[in-house]
């Protein structure tokens, strides 16, 4: 069994990013990440993967792209952290308006002892300021974007890492750092 999937239940920013640090292009644009990356590119990711929380404008990003492709991400239960949410409701996802302890507390208890992704810069900023994670995976993708998003926020304090896993497969470059605490 891979470390991937002991039944730890880690909390892991999940990200895929271009080599110049970005993991949105201009105007928040994603869908140069399906040009690399599928969803069956790392499976024992998605295998180990028991919820998902992101926040509302990856959500957002998110559902304009999979109206564009025929590719479904079984990560298990959808968060969505959300200070207002939608009108009419989406039956695939969770949306929840608390704070961000108990947003992965939620979550993470929902994953039913496998991990909880999490997807978002903003999310994933709050969770890695208050020390709510265990690993970061990466995804770099072989593109140069030039402008964006990027990986972390201007404001995030230093976090030391240690890394522990890289693999490559086709293009892209999968490398695991466990958060140092």
């Amino acid at each position: 069994m891979s470390d991937l999937n002991m039944g730890t239940g880690k909390v892991v920013v999940n990200r895929a990013m271009s080599l110049d640090g970005f993991i949105a292009g201009p105007g928040h644009a994603m869908d140069w990440i399906f040009e690399y990356l599928t969803a069956d590119a790392f499976p024992e990711v998605m295998a180990a993967t028991g919820a998902m929380l992101v926040g509302r404008g990856t959500y957002e990003v998110g559902k304009r792209m999979a109206a564009g492709q025929d590719t479904t991400y079984d990560g298990g239960a959808q968060f969505v952290l959300t200070h207002e949410p939608p009108e009419e409701p989406d039956p695939t996802v969770t949306f929840l308006t608390c704070d961000i302890e108990e947003a992965v507390a939620t979550a993470r208890s929902a994953a039913g002892g496998r991990n909880l992704e999490i997807l978002g810069a903003d999310v994933a900023a709050q969770c890695l300021q208050r020390g709510l994670v265990d690993e970061i995976l990466v995804y770099v993708l072989p593109v140069l974007l030039g402008d964006g998003v990027r990986f972390s926020s201007p404001g995030l304090d230093r976090i030391d890492l240690e890394p522990f896993s890289n693999i490559q497969s086709g293009a892209v470059t999968m490398l695991r750092f466990r958060v140092r605490k």
